[in-house]
């Protein structure tokens, strides 16, 4: 009687899960100040290039209905069927980023080999790539959990991986998705229990590899130091950060009205992608930027927040795909915002869900995506636990009302 009274009510009231809301919401209106800004940044690159006033949205628009399409099935997706094929989709990145260096297939532009040209749109593998990782380093982290919390060499076989792909990216050459690529992965796995001495001793022989990768290239110094005085030389090396100076100078704290940037005609380089922040910082002002950290603050937050309860619960997958997702959000976005600040130095990194770029939106809707099914799983495995705590109050209930002569019964199931 005990087990059937609680297993009836298990199985009225049983843990369903929940989309974390906070979280779909600062999403939603990523997206949606995409869309806008999109199409305040872009008309004037368009109508210059002849191609039509709203092409670029209209492209953003296109890839963003496909974002949003993967992001549903993701949404619908138990994270253990994506477990599951953890490795073969790491296979499939690593061949992908090699595709981009054979001929016809993979794409030159701006001397950068880092497209595979599909005839009717191009791609852009490190995207991908990046979730993939996530996927990866958090099915390691879960199969190799002790092993990972007490031994140095634990940690080896994700840093290799990684490494393995920062080469890949550097030989494109990709040197800002690269960096990405290791802060992400050295972040999952110190969150995933490994301890800080060896993390540091592993990124020791890192850090001059990074060094001599960014001074390498004659471009990459070029960003270096005109990063540390853009106004030495503001019509060449300098000129994009000095352009994003100015934009975000005129905005003031309100900004000089939706549409009405100056910049954006034709000045400042990149308006609707790499400095978009620029934009919305001279038509919004302070306001604006603000609101475009509060909401990554929001995304973030909750994404590890939730990545914390997922491994407390033992969701430890769901858990640590949300804690390399909203670290390569948030690292990513810190990045764009730091470059058109002036605060670090010029990389070709997007604003997630806000600048133009279709692999970027595509294949950051699918992130976010599997972000939310994390949080939903998460979510379903704390109602269980709550279920599970009240469990036995349930079951001394039933027993008293079976027991109970019929009037007290139903004053027991009121």
């Amino acid at each position: 009687m005990f087990g059937f009274g609680t297993s009836q009510a298990i199985k009225r009231n049983g843990p369903r899960g929940s989309f974390d809301l906070p979280l779909l919401v600062a999403l939603v209106g990523l997206a949606s100040m995409g869309v806008v800004m999109v199409t305040s940044s872009s008309i004037a690159v368009a109508d210059s290039q002849h191609i039509g006033a709203f092409y670029y949205l209209k492209k953003h628009l296109f890839y963003l209905a496909l974002g949003l399409g993967l992001a549903g099935i993701a949404m619908r997706t138990e994270l253990k069927q994506v477990e599951k094929y953890a490795f073969p989709l790491l296979l499939v990145g690593g061949v992908m980023l090699l595709a981009v260096f054979v001929p016809h297939l993979g794409m030159r532009i701006n001397g950068a080999r880092r497209w595979l040209n599909f005839i009717v749109l191009s791609f852009q593998p490190v995207e991908a790539v990046k979730l993939i990782l996530v996927v990866y380093v958090a099915s390691f982290l879960v199969r190799h959990r002790e092993s990972v919390e007490t031994k140095f060499w634990g940690l080896l076989r994700p840093i290799i991986v990684a490494g393995v792909i920062v080469l890949l990216l550097l030989a494109q050459p990709d040197f800002g998705s690269a960096t990405l690529v290791i802060a992400v992965t050295i972040g999952m796995v110190w969150l995933g229990g490994a301890r800080p001495l060896y993390l540091f001793l592993m990124g020791l022989p890192l850090m001059p590899a990074l060094v001599v990768a960014a001074t390498s290239e004659s471009y990459r110094m070029k960003r270096l130091t005109s990063f540390m005085d853009p106004w030495k030389d503001p019509f060449n090396d300098g000129f994009q950060l000095t352009q994003s100076l100015m934009a975000i100078g005129r905005g003031e704290w309100t900004g000089v009205g939706l549409g009405s940037s100056v910049l954006k005609l034709s000045y400042l380089p990149e308006a609707h992608t790499d400095f978009i922040l620029a934009v919305i910082g001279e038509e919004l002002g302070l306001a604006g930027i603000a609101l475009v950290i509060g909401l990554f603050a929001t995304a973030v937050g909750r994404g590890l927040y939730l990545g914390l309860k997922g491994v407390e619960v033992g969701q430890r997958f769901a858990g640590y795909v949300a804690f390399g997702i909203s670290l390569m959000l948030g690292l990513q976005a810190m990045v764009s915002i730091g470059v058109n600040l002036g605060a670090l130095p010029t990389k070709g990194l997007t604003l997630p869900l806000i600048s133009s770029g279709g692999s970027s939106v595509l294949m950051t809707c699918a992130m976010a995506g599997v972000l939310l099914r994390a949080t939903f799983e998460i979510n379903r495995a704390l109602d269980a636990r709550q279920m599970a705590t009240r469990m036995p109050a349930m079951a001394v209930a039933d027993a008293n009302a079976a027991v109970a002569p019929p009037r007290e019964r139903e004053a027991v199931a009121a």
